[in-house]
C-alpha cells in the first residue's frame, strides 16, 4: 500500500507538472504551425505571382538556390557554433577528450599555465560585469557601427537590449613574463574564448533584430603597470589583443533575412573592425585604476618600432575568372594586416602572376606573437571577392635577422606563393640618425616612405570658445601629418574637454612636415580653434620630445589653450651585432664559411675558424649568433629565412641518411655534398620544423646534388613532390618548380602543412624526386620518407640536413 500511495503521488506530481507547462507548450506549438504554414502560403504565392507575370523561371530558380546554399551555410554555422559553446562550458578533461587535436595551450608549452581559479572567479563576477560591458558597447561601439552602417546607406543603427548570459569567457591558459620585462609591470597572455549564451538586440533602418550565440577567440595580453607603493599596488591596466580575434555570431529577427553569405559579411566585418578599433594592437583599452597615476603613463602608445612591408609579387596563384573556354585568369589584389591595421595593394588585371610592387609601413606595439597576415583575393566587378590564399608571418622573425626576403606558400589554396620583403626599423632619439633615413628613403625612390615615427598625446583643452550663443560646445579633435588624419572622441557641452587619446603618426621628413590640428564643434561643424606646430623645431627638443606642454589656439579666445605631449623617433635599421672571428694564425681551411646576402635573403657575414669548428659541437643549442657561427659550408649559400623564426635556430641532427662514406654529419649541414648517398642516386637538403603555437609543419627544399647521368644527351628536368603520410591525398600534395637540364638544381621552396601535435606524431613526410623528361609519366629518381615523431621537429627547433635518395621499389 506505502508503494501504491508513494506511486500515486508520483503520478500526480508529473500531471501536475505537465499540466503546468501545458500552456507554454501549447503556445510554441501553435506559433510553430503558423510560423510553417505562413512560409508554404509565401512559397505558394511567390510561384504563381512569378507564374502570373510571366516571368523568365530564372527569377523563380535563383532564390530557390540561394534558399538552399543559405541553409546549408546556416547548419555548417550552427554546428561549429554549438561545439564552440560546448566546449566553452566543458571542463578541462571533456574538452581534451573531444578535441584532441585542438588541445589547450597549457598542454604544449610549460610556461602556460592553466587557470581554472581564474575561471572560477570570473563564473563569480560574471553577473556584475554585464553593467561595464553595457556601458562600454553603448558609448563606445555603437556611435562608430553607427557611422560605418551610414556608409552602406543603413541607417537608424540602435542597441535595445544587451544581455551577456549566464555563461563567462573561458581562460584556456596564461603565460605571465618573467623576462625582458621592467621591474615596474607585469605582462601576462590569456587564451581567451568566449562562447556565451548572449541576447542583443537592436534597430536598423526600421526593422528589428538580434545577435546570438556570439564567440569571440583570441590572445589577450594585459599589461599592469605602473607598479606603486600603495593599495591596489597596480597603477593601471593595458588590455588589448595581439591580433585580429576570430568572431563569430547569429543574425536572429527580421534581420535574419541578411545572414547568408555575402550580406551578412558586412555585418560581420563591420563588428570586428569597432573591436579593433578598441583593443587590438597598435590600439588598447587603458583601466585607470589609481588617481595618483597620470594617464599619460596609460594612454600614450609605445610603439616598439615600425615595419616596412613590400609585397613583390605571386606567382601560380588559381584562376577564378570564367572566360568562353572555361577557366581564365584572375584579378588579383593583396590585403595586409598587421594587428589592425589594414594595406591594400592595387588590382592587376588578367594574370595569376601579379607584379604588385607595393610598399606599407606599419608602427608595432609588441612583436611577440604578434603576425603578419596578408591575404589575396580576386577582384570582381560584381562586388565578389574570391579569396586565393592567405599567409602568415611572426614579427619577431623580422625583428630578430632585421631584414627578411622569402616566398610564401599560400594557405588555403591550391597553389600559388608570394613574395614579400620585410624590414624592421627601430626607434632611435638621435637626431644624426635622420640622414642616414633620409639616404635610404632616396635610395629605394618610393616617395610614401617614413623617416620618423611622432607620437602625439592630447590630454585636454581649456577656455574653448562657445560656437553659438549661450551654448558650450561639442568639441572634438581632427589631427594631421601628410595624408594621415586622426579624430578624437567628441566631449558632449563642454568649454574644457578632457581627451587623454595618444596617437602615432609616420613622418616622411620631419624637416619639412607639420603637425596640424583642428578643434571642431560638432553641432554647428564650426571650426572653434587651429594650431600648426612644425616638427622641425621638435628636432632641437631635448630627447626629441616635449611632455604635458599647454598650446595656443589659433582662431580661438586669447585663453584658448590645448594640452598635449609630442614625442619624435627616427627610424633606424636594425643592425645585428657583428660577430667578430678570432681566428689562429694561419690560412683559412676549406671548410670556413660565409653567410652572404642571396636573392631570397639577407643575412649579416659572418666568418668561422678552424678553432671554432673544433668546439662546434659543445654549442650546439646557444644563441642564434653561435648557431650561425657553427655552420659551415664549401661554397657561399642561400640562408633561406621561414616564416617560423625557429627555423633560424635550427641544427642537423643526428640521422642515418647522413652518411658520407660512412661517418655521419653530426655539426654542420653544408652547402654542398661530394657523395650521391648510398643508393648512388643523389642527395636532397630539406629544412622541416614544427610551430606547435601557430599549428604548421614547414618544409623547405633546398637543393639536390650529385643526381646520376646515365645519358649525356638526356639531362633530367628535376622537380620535388611531397606527400604527408599517411593518406596520400591532393591536399597534402606539394611541389616545386621544374629545373631544366640539371643534375644539381637549386628550388629553395618553403611549403606549409596545417596539422595538429596530436597528427604530427603518426605522420610521415614522404618526398619523391622526379624527372618532366620521359614517354609515359615523369620517371622517379630516386624518394625518402621522413618520420615526423622527432623531439627536434616536434619541439620547433627544426632539423636542416642532407638525405639520401633512394629506389622507389624501397618504398612499395
Amino acid at each position: 500500500m506505502a508503494g501504491a500511495s508513494k506511486e500515486l503521488k508520483a503520478d500526480t506530481q508529473a500531471s501536475d507538472d505537465a499540466s503546468s507547462l501545458t500552456p507554454k507548450t501549447k503556445d510554441d506549438s501553435i506559433m510553430s504551425l503558423l510560423y510553417s504554414f505562413a512560409k508554404k502560403v509565401v512559397t505558394v504565392g511567390i510561384i504563381y505571382f512569378v507564374g502570373y507575370m510571366g516571368w523568365s523561371v530564372a527569377w523563380l530558380v535563383t532564390p530557390v538556390i540561394l534558399s538552399v546554399a543559405r541553409e546549408s551555410w546556416r547548419k555548417t554555422n550552427d554546428t561549429r557554433r554549438s561545439v564552440a559553446k560546448a566546449s566553452a562550458m566543458a571542463n578541462d578533461k571533456d574538452v581534451i577528450l573531444a578535441r584532441l587535436h585542438d588541445l589547450p595551450a597549457w598542454v604544449f608549452f610549460p610556461d602556460i599555465e592553466r587557470c581554472e581559479w581564474l575561471n572560477k572567479i570570473l563564473k563569480q563576477v560574471w553577473p556584475n560585469a554585464n553593467f561595464y560591458a553595457k556601458n562600454l558597447i553603448k558609448e563606445s561601439i555603437e556611435p562608430n557601427i553607427q557611422q560605418a552602417m551610414a556608409g552602406y546607406k543603413l541607417n537608424g543603427f540602435k542597441f535595445d537590449r544587451m544581455i551577456l548570459g549566464t555563461i563567462p569567457p573561458r581562460i584556456g591558459g596564461v603565460k605571465v613574463y618573467d623576462k625582458n620585462v621592467s621591474r615596474n609591470e607585469i605582462i601576462m597572455d590569456l587564451d581567451l574564448f568566449y562562447a556565451g549564451d548572449c541576447d542583443i538586440s537592436f534597430a536598423l533602418s526600421g526593422l528589428r533584430g538580434g545577435i546570438k550565440d556570439f564567440q569571440i577567440h583570441g590572445t589577450v595580453r594585459v599589461i599592469m603597470k605602473p607598479l606603486i607603493s600603495q593599495m591596489p599596488l597596480v597603477g593601471g591596466l593595458q588590455i588589448f589583443f595581439l591580433n585580429n580575434p576570430n568572431i563569430d555570431f547569429n543574425l536572429v529577427g527580421v534581420v535574419d533575412l541578411l545572414d547568408m553569405p555575402g550580406l551578412s559579411d558586412i555585418l560581420r566585418k563591420i563588428i570586428v573592425e569597432q573591436v579593433a578599433a578598441i583593443m587590438v594592437l597598435p590600439n588598447k583599452l587603458p583601466i585607470v585604476l589609481s588617481d595618483g597615476v597620470p594617464a599619460l603613463s596609460l594612454k600614450m602608445p609605445e610603439p616598439e618600432g615600425v615595419l616596412r612591408i613590400h609585397v613583390v609579387e605571386a606567382k601560380d596563384l588559381m584562376k577564378k575568372d570564367i572566360s568562353m573556354l572555361g577557366k581564365g585568369k584572375s584579378d588579383p589584389y593583396a590585403i595586409i594586416s598587421v594587428g589592425a591595421q589594414q594595406f591594400r595593394t592595387q588590382t592587376i588585371d588578367n594574370t595569376v602572376n601579379p607584379k604588385w610592387d607595393y610598399w606599407c609601413e606599419a608602427s608595432v606595439d609588441v612583436t611577440h606573437q604578434t603576425l603578419i597576415g596578408i591575404k589575396l583575393f580576386d577582384w570582381d566587378r560584381t562586388g565578389d571577392h574570391d579569396p586565393l590564399g592567405r599567409a602568415t608571418v611572426e614579427i619577431s622573425s623580422v625583428t630578430k635577422n632585421g631584414e627578411i626576403d622569402t616566398w610564401l606558400t599560400l594557405e588555403q589554396a591550391k597553389h600559388g606563393m608570394v613574395h614579400l620583403r620585410m624590414t624592421w626599423f627601430k626607434l632611435s632619439s638621435n637626431k644624426s640618425d635622420l640622414r642616414s633615413a633620409l639616404e635610404e628613403t632616396q635610395h629605394l625612390r618610393v616617395t610614401s616612405m617614413s623617416t620618423a615615427l611622432l607620437t602625439v598625446f592630447i590630454d585636454s583643452a581649456k577656455n574653448l570658445p562657445q560656437a553659438r550663443q549661450q551654448s558650450q560646445p561639442d568639441p572634438y579633435l581632427v589631427l594631421a601629418v601628410g595624408k594621415k588624419t586622426e579624430q578624437t572622441s567628441v566631449q558632449m557641452r563642454t568649454d574644457a574637454p578632457v581627451w587623454e587619446q595618444g596617437f602615432t603618426f609616420l613622418v616622411g621628413n620631419p624637416d619639412n612636415d607639420t603637425l596640424q590640428l583642428k578643434v571642431i564643434d560638432q553641432k554647428t561643424g564650426n571650426t572653434i580653434g587651429t594650431l600648426i606646430y612644425i616638427l622641425s623645431a621638435l628636432m632641437e627638443k631635448k630627447n626629441l620630445e616635449i611632455m604635458s606642454q599647454p598650446f595656443q589656439l589659433q582662431k580661438s579666445g586669447a585663453e584658448s589653450k590645448i594640452l598635449m605631449s609630442l614625442s619624435l623617433r627616427i627610424l633606424k635599421r636594425y643592425q645585428e651585432l657583428e660577430v667578430e672571428p678570432t681566428p689562429e694564425k694561419g690560412s683559412r681551411t676549406e671548410g670556413d664559411a660565409v653567410l652572404t646576402r642571396s636573392s631570397s635573403v639577407r643575412a649579416p657575414s659572418l666568418s668561422q675558424s678552424s678553432s671554432q669548428q673544433a668546439t662546434s659541437q659543445d654549442s650546439r643549442k646557444s644563441t642564434t649568433s653561435a648557431i650561425l657561427d657553427q655552420m659551415s659550408v664549401h661554397q657561399e649559400e642561400p640562408f633561406v629565412v621561414s616564416t617560423l623564426n625557429t627555423v633560424m635556430m635550427a641544427t642537423p641532427p643526428r640521422s642515418p641518411n647522413l652518411s658520407d662514406g660512412g661517418t655521419e654529419l653530426l655539426r654542420r649541414s653544408p652547402s654542398t655534398t661530394s657523395s650521391a648517398g648510398s643508393a648512388g642516386l643523389g642527395r636532397i637538403q630539406l629544412t622541416v620544423s614544427y610551430s606547435v603555437q601557430r599549428q604548421r609543419l614547414l618544409v623547405i627544399v633546398h637543393k639536390i646534388n650529385n643526381i646520376p647521368l646515365k645519358d649525356p644527351s638526356n639531362i633530367p628536368d628535376p622537380y620535388v613532390k611531397l606527400y604527408l603520410l599517411p593518406g596520400r591525398t591532393k591536399e597534402s600534395k606539394r611541389k616545386t618548380n621544374v629545373v631544366k637540364d640539371n643534375c644539381d638544381p637549386v628550388f629553395d621552396a618553403t611549403f606549409e602543412y596545417i596539422i595538429s601535435n596530436a597528427e604530427l606524431v603518426n605522420s610521415e613526410l614522404e618526398i619523391t624526386v622526379c624527372t618532366q623528361k620521359g614517354f609515359f609519366g615523369s620517371p622517379v629518381i630516386g624518394m625518402q620518407k621522413l618520420t615526423l615523431n622527432d623531439l627536434e621537429i616536434a619541439s620547433g627547433q627544426g632539423v636542416r640536413a642532407w638525405y639520401d635518395l633512394l629506389p622507389e621499389s624501397k618504398f612499395e
